[in-house]
């Protein structure tokens, strides 16, 4: 088997930021300029195709012939199923070459070096996982690349001093040329010294195998009602120019968009002074002007008026319409192992993990009038457009033709696999029976029978509460993030927290176990187990979790820091406000949080890859659910893929499982 190292320069037109790579390579000016490669441990060699006879806009078949020609050793390791490709994420250069060459790039025969570093807890990026890694400079990657990418990869402004061009080309800067060449070169280089580095902690088999399975789903996407989505959008503009006219109507202002401007209306019409207008401080103003104001209708209205004005329904449709493919579907909405704490996928693009829950009762009719464009009986029967629009998001995502949605995920993920690791028997009973955790958890904190708990119930509402904020180590804060219509007196909560630590003492006890185990792992240089069988170990300056499905979570560069708390954790991360490579501290409940939920992560993964080897396409999945499309005739699909997600995993024979589903023609929350 040979290795070759793989990095590519590409034009195109479409914004990679805001289409992603399929919709990018789809663009009809979408070229490879330059490609990198080293085979084994041969020199680094560069193709530079902007002096290839294949120019732009030649047929594909004439294009990939005299590429075949001129490019004979890179074209023939590339498509031999017995050369290995590697790159600094592989998706990109799979998908652009596939376009550009109209030959397939099975992910079998390529390797990812962005997600083996991440599975290292290593930084996203080639040069910050260079630098983090502390690379020999003559192995790091140059700086320079980006101006060279904006100059040669991107349109540019026409102007007079460049002759009105839309597009900068190698002799209209022959040294910058020569610079983007040896960029090109300087990333295989830095590319291949990461992978060597990596090398000593390979990705497992299985991870290998779930990336290329996260590839196919990604090349084969999921389809788009864009009909749908432009009817939003074209009526989007009309909908916020009515408003418009409305506010403006209402204050004589120009642009009563213009906070300075509003500001001194409310000053000088309603008598009442407006510091800042929020989401937050809108309901206080609005019980100010019943209270002192004058003109205190236009004011509340005038209010109304600047929410609907400032809500973002349609920015995900936009999104979509950016992004989607030729043929309708929409691709590269998911990264593997984008949460490098727990290997969970990240959102790209349409960042589907956030996509607002549906809420209002007839879903169906409010997307047969949006279709149709019955926008007057939308606002008749609908309150708040813009509301009805974010409500539809999840709608524009619909089967392939001849196929419905089976849409199943797993009940209480979470919850049952922290009661399982932790041994806290009641919780798994309940599990193995009726499933009603928020009730069970009042049951055992109140101290009253499981019977007389209600839904709707402040018992119950308390308990659900308290389960869904205090599993991690939370107390007082947790609570109060979690209790989003704030049914807990504040004096409450300190009791709360004690009765749920003291009905649940094995997951307090795991939290206490987790920190010992990581903290004797860096301080002792040895491997540290847990009675559930995880085990703790510091290597080469990184600390590894190995979890019972045999994955490993990492913490680069954990050191014991003596800081005002005492003796903290610390690794090098991502900081979550700022994005950028620092310290960061980790402790008991948090590690344990990490565990629980690529524990969760890890159920997913087998069942995708069980799903999968049925012959059920999947094409998206969110959290802890898995959307698949299913022909119509088959009617036991759903059945089927629920009964898959309660199956034993094979390294947690103990861990109930439990999946609901169900069937649909297109996507919600149901």
């Amino acid at each position: 088997m040979h290795i070759m190292n793989v990095d590519i320069e590409t034009y195109s037109s479409v914004d990679i930021r805001e289409a992603g790579a399929y919709a990018y390579a789809e663009a009809p000016d979408f070229e490879v300029m330059l490609i990198a490669y080293k085979i084994d441990d041969g020199l680094v060699k560069v193709l530079d195709l902007k002096t290839s006879q294949a120019k732009q806009g030649s047929p594909l078949t004439e294009k990939q012939r005299v590429f075949e020609r001129d490019c004979k050793e890179f074209y023939e390791a590339l498509t031999d199923a017995e050369y290995t490709k590697t790159a600094y994420n592989a998706n990109f250069e799979r998908t652009c070459m596939a376009s550009f060459l109209g030959v397939p790039m099975p992910p079998e025969q390529w390797r990812c070096t962005a997600v083996h570093a991440a599975t290292l807890g290593l930084p996203a990026g080639l040069g910050a996982v260079g630098a983090a890694l502390g690379l020999p400079e003559d192995q790091q990657k140059d700086k320079i690349g980006k101006s060279l990418i904006q100059y040669f990869c991107k349109p540019c402004k026409p102007t007079k001093a460049n002759g009105g061009r839309t597009r900068n080309l190698p002799e209209h800067a022959p040294d910058k040329w020569k610079l983007f060449v040896e960029y090109n070169r300087q990333d295989v280089v830095t590319e291949n010294a990461i992978r060597e580095k990596l090398s000593i902690y390979p990705i497992p088999e299985e991870e290998q195998r779930l990336w290329e399975l996260d590839q196919k789903m990604n090349d084969h996407g999921i389809r788009l009602d864009m009909h749908l989505a432009e009817n939003i959008i074209g009526y989007d503009e009309i909908y916020q120019e009515k408003l418009m006219q409305e506010a403006r109507q209402i204050t004589g202002l120009d642009n009563p968009n213009s906070l300075p401007q509003l500001k001194r209306w409310y000053m000088e019409a309603c008598g009442i002074e407006v510091k800042s207008i929020t989401k937050d401080t809108i309901p206080q103003i609005k019980e100010h002007l019943k209270e002192r104001g004058s003109h205190t209708a236009e004011g509340i209205r005038m209010m109304e008026l600047r929410q609907e004005l400032g809500k973002t329904s349609t920015k995900k449709y936009a999104a979509m319409k950016n992004a989607v493919c030729r043929d309708g579907r929409l691709r590269g909405i998911l990264q593997f192992y984008g949460a490098n704490r727990t290997g969970r996928w990240a959102g790209r693009i349409v960042q589907v993990h956030n996509l607002p829950q549906n809420k209002i009762p007839d879903i169906d009719l409010a997307r047969q009038l949006v279709s149709v464009g019955d926008f007057d009986t939308l606002e008749m029967l609908f309150e708040g457009v813009p509301f009805v629009f974010s409500q539809l998001i999840r709608t524009t995502f619909i089967p392939s033709e001849g196929c419905r949605f089976c849409v199943a995920d797993f009940s209480a993920i979470e919850a049952r696999v922290i009661a399982w690791l932790a041994d806290e028997e009641w919780r798994l009973q309940v599990f193995r029976t009726h499933g009603k955790i928020y009730e069970a958890s009042a049951s055992q904190m109140f101290h009253v029978p499981l019977e007389n708990i209600k839904k709707g119930s402040k018992l119950r509402q308390q308990g659900k509460v308290a389960e869904l904020a205090l599993g991690y180590g939370g107390a007082f804060g947790a609570i109060k993030k979690m209790d989003k219509d704030g049914s807990i007196p504040d004096e409450e909560i300190p009791m709360l927290v004690a009765k749920w630590r003291k009905a649940s003492p094995n997951i307090c006890k795991f939290w206490r176990e987790a920190e010992a185990a990581a903290k004797m792992a860096i301080q002792d240089r040895r491997t540290v187990k847990l009675r559930n069988g995880i085990a703790f170990s510091y290597i080469n300056r990184i600390l590894f979790i190995k979890l019972l499905s045999g994955r490993k979570l990492a913490y680069y560069d954990a050191k014991l820091e003596h800081t005002d708390k005492g003796e903290s954790i610390t690794y090098a991360g991502i900081e979550q406000q700022s994005k950028r490579w620092g310290r960061l501290e980790t402790w008991g409940g948090k590690l344990v949080e990490n565990i629980v939920q690529a524990t969760a992560r890890d159920c997913l993964a087998v069942t995708m890859m069980r799903v999968n080897e049925l012959g059920y396409q999947i094409v998206m999945h969110v959290h802890d659910e898995i959307i698949v499309d299913a022909q119509k005739d088959d009617k036991e699909a759903l059945d089927i893929i629920t009964a898959v997600m309660a199956e034993p995993m094979p390294w947690a024979p103990g861990l109930p499982l439990r999946g609901d589903g169900y069937e649909t023609d297109f996507y919600k929350k149901d």
